[in-house]
């Protein structure tokens, strides 16, 4: 059967949602400038259940969005994700959060080259760089935004999106550069990649995983 639940926690999204196999079965999220993801996560994941009928011994397996993101944010998703896995017996998939915006954008979009890009402060962002089939052109970096940032890849359309892409907007004068601003990371994106994880059986060590940071501490 394959339930699988996924939390979404390195934004100011909290997000959940339950899949069958890949199926998107039902999500509940919320974004917040409050970053309330200690007082929402357990109550959505208890709602989604109820509303599914489904009972919390039912999961096969927890994926979490590993980052890049909030650092209180993702600490905690990971240890509500860790601390089902253990009560349950019950394997955790980590799934990047950029990789998942960039699969769920690019079924959706005419775009060659797809940019995620998620906030951190100041004049940065964490970004990776995808093309139209989710294979990976540039790895996950956190970047300094300038008009020369990604000029290697303009040359062909090019899409910035997440509640990053702003401050690309704000620099980046190209044609083929499109722009989308309020998107942010959610669970109902992870089906596909986290499915596949689950038959590839690649799961994390439940004692050892640790959330994709990329910084020492980003405050929210």
């Amino acid at each position: 059967m394959a339930y699988i639940l996924a939390i979404e926690t390195s934004t100011k999204n909290c997000s959940v949602s339950l899949f069958k196999r890949e199926k998107l079965l039902l999500t509940k999220e919320e974004a917040s400038d409050k970053y309330s993801h200690n007082e929402k996560l357990t109550i959505f994941i208890k709602q989604l259940l109820s509303q599914l009928k489904i009972e919390i011994k039912q999961l096969d397996a927890v994926a979490i969005g590993k980052g890049p993101g909030s650092y209180t944010g993702l600490r905690i998703g990971t240890a509500t994700a860790k601390g089902l896995c253990y009560s349950l017996n019950i394997p955790l998939i980590s799934v990047c959060s950029l990789k998942a915006m960039a699969f769920s954008m690019s079924r959706e979009s005419k775009y060659k080259i797809f940019c995620p890009m998620i906030d951190a402060k100041r004049m940065e962002v964490f970004s990776a760089i995808y093309d139209s089939n989710n294979v990976e052109l540039r790895e996950v970096k956190a970047d300094i935004v300038n008009e020369k940032t990604y000029k290697p890849f303009l040359s062909e359309k090019m899409l910035f999106f997440g509640d990053g892409a702003i401050k690309c907007k704000e620099v980046i004068n190209n044609k083929n550069a499109q722009f989308l601003e309020n998107i942010f990371p959610s669970s109902r994106d992870f089906g596909f990649l986290a499915h596949q994880k689950f038959i590839n059986k690649e799961f994390e060590d439940i004692a050892y995983f640790e959330p994709f940071y990329l910084k020492d501490f980003i405050k929210g």
